[in-house]
């Protein structure tokens, strides 16, 4: 079972009634905190600055034709 909790003081202060007894060992492993502004070096917050042109101004209605095959929608609609 994994708890979730905040180091205070120096003090791990475990969030919720963990049922857990005093005097019960435990493991403890940082998870890393997720800033606001995006981090460097990750490249899924920096996704959009990697798109490149590909040449087709109608992907978005014509997926279905670029991927299977599927006859064009040539006005928009289904």
């Amino acid at each position: 079972m994994v708890y979730r909790g905040t180091v205070r003081n120096g003090v791990v202060e475990i969030e919720g009634d963990n049922g857990l007894p005093d005097g019960t060992r435990v493991r403890i492993e940082p998870v890393e905190q997720r800033k606001a502004d995006a981090p460097s070096g990750d490249s899924i917050f920096d996704i959009g600055n990697r798109a490149v042109p590909i040449g087709q101004s109608d992907l978005a209605d014509n997926l279905d034709h670029y991927l299977y095959g599927h006859p064009k929608v040539r006005d928009g609609r289904r």
